[in-house]
Parts: structure tokens; C-alpha cells; sequence
């Protein structure tokens, strides 16, 4: 998997999901219900906290999430030693291993940018 720069778009669409809804999260029409904001955050605190806010979210049937990585350009600790955003890189791992997630992608810049990412949930499981 290719490592993500600052700049770089967050995309990803499962095919359970379709393309119509995909192009609606893409260009940002979709509302986020929850946010999550890592700026700050190392590596390991980010993990847990996305980990435990995706879990909460769909449990609670929530349907798309914003979550604010930043975009890696303000300190070291932002930054790997391949100078690629930490986070970023991090969120995009994590939630393409998510079964629960249907799709993600960068907002329009006025919803965050490259430094923030939409997330659509399936919906909760029927037990």
C-alpha cells in the first residue's frame, strides 16, 4: 500500500456500497454526526482512540463520522522518517481493515480537507 503525503485525498469505497452514495460522501453532502479529532495525538493514543470512537459510533448506529487527522506538516512527531504524515497514514490503514466501514474520503476543504477524512458505517448488526 502506497504511503499517503500531506496532500493526498483518503479514498476508499467497499462494493456493498454504491457508487451514488460514494460520489454524495465524496463531495461532501453527506453530514457527520460524530467527530473525532486526533491532532496531537502519537501514534498509539490515536489508535486507541479511533478504535474505541468507530466502535462506540456504529454501536450506536451512527452513520458517517469525520475524523481529523491534520495533515502531518506541524512537528516531528506529525511526521515519519520518511516524512509521511503519521496519523493520516494511520487512519487509512485502520479503517480499510474495519469491516464496519462501507467507505471514507477527504472532505471539501471546507470540511477539513486532505486533513480530516468522512467515514460511512454499516449500520449495527441485527442479533
Amino acid at each position: 500500500m502506497p504511503v499517503l503525503e500531506a496532500g493526498d485525498a483518503l479514498a476508499y469505497r467497499d462494493e456493498r456500497l454504491p457508487a451514488t452514495v460514494y460520489q454524495r460522501l465524496r463531495r461532501g453532502e453527506i453530514a457527520a454526526e460524530e467527530e473525532l479529532d486526533l491532532h496531537g495525538a502519537d501514534a498509539r493514543t490515536a489508535e486507541s482512540l479511533l478504535r474505541a470512537f468507530l466502535g462506540d459510533a456504529q454501536r450506536h448506529g451512527i452513520g458517517c463520522v469525520r475524523i481529523i487527522h491534520g495533515k502531518g506538516r506541524h512537528g516531528s512527531a506529525d511526521v515519519g522518517s520518511s516524512g509521511a504524515p503519521v496519523l493520516k497514514n494511520l487512519v487509512d490503514r485502520m479503517l480499510r481493515q474495519r469491516a464496519s466501514v462501507l467507505a471514507f474520503h477527504s472532505p471539501p476543504a471546507n470540511q477539513g480537507g486532505t486533513g480530516a477524512v468522512l467515514v460511512l458505517l454499516a449500520p449495527p448488526k441485527r442479533r
